[in-house]
């Protein structure tokens, strides 16, 4: 199973550049799955519902079985810190082929930063663990910033190519 990320400061494109990427990767019969981390609270449950109940009652998992989806929803208390990387990997399935993620920029894995200095923020490639490229929508200025392969935000085709051979898939 290969985990490649995709992070960049909010705002910036990367769930509109993991739109483009995924399709393109599982059109090529790799099995993929997604992570999306998020350091704001949700409950994908319905207050009320079967579910929701079960969790309310103090079951630590509960899975939701339907027609076509099977969802695991695992209760963590509000005194333990949010899931590492690896628990969240730990729930694929191991036929996995590819697992991308948006998110978890402090995990140490290989990554794409997605960057546009218009917006004014830092990049992250100084800092985060694992940025092994950034994609952007100024890639001759980018180019004169890092020593990383620096890619045209807008050719997700040269992008998809990239991340393919990076991860030698």
């Amino acid at each position: 199973m290969k985990v490649f990320g995709i992070a960049g400061a909010s705002g910036s494109g990367k769930t509109t550049l993991l739109d483009q990427l995924i399709p393109r990767f599982v059109a090529d019969g790799l099995r993929v799955a997604g992570i999306k981390h998020t350091h704001h609270g949700f409950d994908p449950d319905t207050p009320g519902k079967d579910s929701w109940r079960m969790r309310a009652g103090g079951c630590e998992n509960v899975v939701l079985v339907g027609a076509r989806h099977l969802t695991l929803m695992r209760h963590y208390p509000e005194s333990k810190p949010s899931p590492e990387i690896s628990e969240a990997l730990a729930v694929l399935p191991p036929e996995t082929d590819l697992v991308l993620v948006e998110g978890y920029k402090w995990s140490d894995f290989p990554k794409l930063e997605v960057y546009r200095p218009a917006h004014g923020k830092p990049p992250l490639w100084r800092d985060v663990p694992g940025v092994v490229a950034v994609a952007t929508d100024a890639p001759a200025e980018v180019a004169t910033q890092t020593a990383l392969p620096v890619l045209d935000l807008a050719d997700a085709d040269a992008i998809y190519r990239w991340v393919r051979s990076a991860l030698s898939l």
